[in-house]
């Protein structure tokens, strides 16, 4: 969109920002003005993007292998002149390289020094191995080792062997153009045929604003609900039939229809990244839009706000976020509403940390970042005696509910929970009192790196919002830490306003890479992902998300047959890529494919080794929770290519049972972390025990066994006697071990014996 255009739509009179505030409903109306600062700043985001783009990372072109016996004219060349010296040949070729003016004729045709030295090495390799050249060529390279031609004529030639090496050249204005994402707000043509109303529901959690929205999504014609998770899209399906309205629930694993017959109804409650945007509706609901500048997802968000096609798009999330829809939405020439709701039920901070885990209280929530210490923290409380329910990010939903409703039921004997910050949505959860066990969180930058940092204000509010809930038995809600140098700590990030949001997310569509592919068509996937990164001009509202994990598939089946509409939808696979059981079973569903053989129930459940059976300790349930998220897999192909995954019923029925057998393991936790325990000792106790044995004296002997005797030094204090003493060790497994190692001693020094024996002989 052209700076006139906007400068068009900012002056039309039609497009006010209107205010409402609000705790549960809107007040007042006040319409304000786009002020002559909001447009200069959109003007110089928008003519700094034109200005200036990102220089080409030229790392990323491979060059193409010419074969040395393509492209000559035989023996030609020789006939008319002589047979090239190789030795003076390759004189002539260098001197061609560190000529100054050879390399700005190539700069000037797109070859940066890094392209032209890549495009040298080749060229003089194809010269010196070739067995006959063009004869055109041999002659111009015979005249100049001869003295009677200039070095600079090979220049032509060079080129010629340049193009053919890096295809790309001749076509970067190409990929330029299909690379631009300037203006994504143009790849939706039917949301840009309609004017819509754009209703931001702004404030923090547990302030009713997404239950406004979701009261005007039952009240239209038809409508589609959009959150970032599967328990959320599920809870409005839910809560939309129960109204007496029906609504079929879509997301990446499952499709549920209510009408029999399979017709669709008029609302639907679908994850952000399966919303269509094609489809006509009344009312859309975007849930968390500050998720907008997630690093990885983001671009559903940008997707979703852009490209629906829905009279009313009510948008829920932070205030923070605000500022920058609004913007988004001027450049579309779009109406905002804004409605500000306050918080229903206040918490507080509490001047205390808990220090210890014998003050905990019924109603407390321990927030962890990371499943090791869930699972330390889960143990020590059942050392005291207390009922715990556990809830982290690669449990399945069915089983996080399950716990969710452990926890929340007053007459369960739990009445803690351990969780990660997998609870800052989609559960309804009774907490009382939330407390941060560690401020500290790996994360992932928008170029891919682990990081570990100190939670954000954003992080920290929507977690710390959960207690307290309005629909809980607990009206007001208290965070804290557990550790006393955490809570000033606390305090301060609490006390922060949230960041405003300032960029969203956009990713390259197939559509776009299949074009890049017709340009590029010997290209990996993963190159072509990183050329199209590379050449991508984007406006400074926006940036490009961070593609790893898709690389990280089209790498891992690359050399697997495929077509590249079926090898970028297979990388789309939202898989968890640390769990090596779920990337080997990716692999073999993408080589099952490409031999054209249907994945059926039965090779499935060979894969799986079906049925399974509760874990007894942690590594099994880490597995079924892989063996879960491989079946989520198996069902999210299934919608894509129903021909060849034609079992979804059946390995949903066998993923629910799954479900239940995990649910199982979860219950008793802590068990399992007893087991690992002992598992771990014992094998350190193995360990222990033979190596103290090696360091004992040896044992004094005669010639046969009979004047074994024990060491007279061992006393009570040895490791032997302090294993026996905890309890780690029997006695009888003791004097076991001791005859072994006397025997295993025994027939070492008989077999030196006869060794010596042998050689004096």
């Amino acid at each position: 969109m052209s700076v006139n255009r906007c400068v068009y739509l900012l002056s039309r009179s039609h497009i006010r920002y209107r205010v409402c505030a609000s705790t549960a409903a809107v007040a007042n109306n006040t319409t304000l003005h786009p002020t002559r600062r909001t447009f200069e700043k959109l003007s110089s985001r928008h003519s700094n993007s034109n200005s200036s783009s990102r220089p080409l990372d030229t790392s990323l072109f491979v060059p193409l292998t010419v074969k040395s016996d393509e492209g000559g004219d035989g023996p030609v060349g020789e006939e008319l002149t002589q047979p090239l010296d190789k030795s003076e040949l390759l004189k002539v070729l260098n001197r061609f390289y560190k000529r100054k003016e050879m390399q700005k004729l190539a700069a000037d045709q797109g070859l940066d020094a890094r392209l032209f030295h890549q495009a040298f090495v080749s060229f003089r390799k194809y010269v010196l191995e070739m067995n006959s050249l063009n004869a055109d060529f041999h002659i111009i390279l015979s005249d100049i080792c001869c003295g009677a031609g200039h070095i600079d004529d090979i220049f032509p030639y060079f080129m010629r062997h340049v193009k053919q090496i890096f295809p790309m050249l001749d076509c970067m204005d190409d990929l330029r153009k299909i690379s631009d994402l300037r203006v994504p707000a143009n790849w939706y043509p039917e949301a840009r045929s309609i004017q819509r109303k754009i209703v931001f529901h702004a404030g923090p959690t547990n302030s009713g604003k997404t239950y406004h929205a979701i009261q005007r999504f039952l009240a239209a014609k038809s409508g589609v609900y959009c959150g970032p998770l599967k328990l959320l899209a599920h809870e409005i399906y839910e809560k939309s039939n129960d109204a007496g309205v029906p609504c079929d629930l879509v997301t990446g694993e499952e499709r549920i229809f209510v009408d029999p017959e399979g017709r669709l109804s008029g609302h639907i409650a679908s994850t952000i990244e399966m919303c269509s945007v094609t489809t006509p509706y009344e009312v859309a609901v975007i849930d968390e839009i500050q998720m907008i500048k997630d690093p990885a997802r983001g671009w559903a968000w940008t997707r979703a706000l852009l490209g629906l096609c829905a009279e009313e798009i009510h948008v829920c999330g932070e205030a923070a976020a605000v500022d920058f829809v609004t913007e988004l939405m001027y450049t579309t020439g779009e109406e905002v509403e804004v409605h500000n709701y306050k918080r229903l039920t206040p918490f507080s901070v509490s001047n205390h940390a808990v220090e210890s885990l014998d003050n905990l209280k019924p109603g407390d929530c321990i927030v962890c970042f990371s499943k090791n210490d869930i699972y330390s923290i889960s143990r020590q409380i059942e050392v005291r005696g207390l009922e715990c329910a556990v809830i982290y990010g690669s449990l399945p939903p069915g089983t996080k509910l399950a716990q969710a409703k452990k926890f929340n039921d007053p007459d369960d004997p739990c009445k803690i929970l351990v969780a990660t910050d997998a609870i800052g949505m989609g559960l309804n959860l009774s907490i009382r009192r939330i407390i941060f066990n560690s401020l500290v969180k790996p994360s992932v930058n928008e170029k891919g790196e682990k990081e570990l940092d100190t939670i954000s204000t954003s992080q920290a509010l929507q977690i710390a919002g959960r207690a307290g809930r309005f629909s809980s038995v607990f009206k007001e809600g208290e965070v804290t830490t557990m550790q006393r140098d955490d809570l000033p700590v606390l305090k301060e990030i609490l006390g922060k306003p949230v960041d405003p949001i300032e960029t969203a997310g956009l990713h390259p569509t197939a559509e776009q890479i299949e074009i890049f592919a017709y340009h590029l068509p010997q290209a990996t996937l993963s190159n072509l992902i990183d050329i199209f990164v590379s050449l991508a001009q984007v406006d400074g509202l926006y940036f490009v998300c961070n593609i790893d994990d898709f690389k990280f598939l089209a790498d891992m089946i690359q050399h697997i047959p495929l077509n590249l509409r079926t090898r970028y939808v297979f990388c789309t696979a939202p898989i968890n890529k640390k769990q090596a059981f779920v990337c080997t079973s990716f692999l073999k569903f993408a080589r099952q494919f490409s031999r054209d053989e249907p994945l059926i129930y039965n090779w499935v459940c060979r894969h799986v080794n079906w049925p399974l059976v509760p874990p007894k300790n942690i590594k099994d349930l880490v597995h079924l929770e892989a063996v879960h998220d491989v079946l989520d897999l198996y069902l999210w192909l299934s919608y894509r290519f129903m021909d060849m995954f034609p079992d979804a019923n059946l390995i949903r029925d066998i993923q629910k049972e799954l479900d239940g057998i995990i649910q199982v393991g979860v219950r008793n936790i802590t068990r399992l972390i007893r087991a690992t325990e002992d598992q771990r000792a014992s094998a350190e106790n193995t360990a222990s025990i033979g190596l103290a044995v090696l360091d004992t004296p040896p044992l004094r002997r005669g010639r046969g066994t009979k004047n074994q005797r024990k060491d007279p030094r061992a006393t009570d204090s040895s490791l032997s006697s302090r294993l026996v003493r905890d309890g780690l060790l029997t006695k009888e497994l003791l004097q076991q071990l001791q005859r072994e190692w006397v025997r295993e001693q025994s027939q070492h020094g008989d077999d030196s014996n006869s060794a010596n024996k042998g050689k004096k002989k």
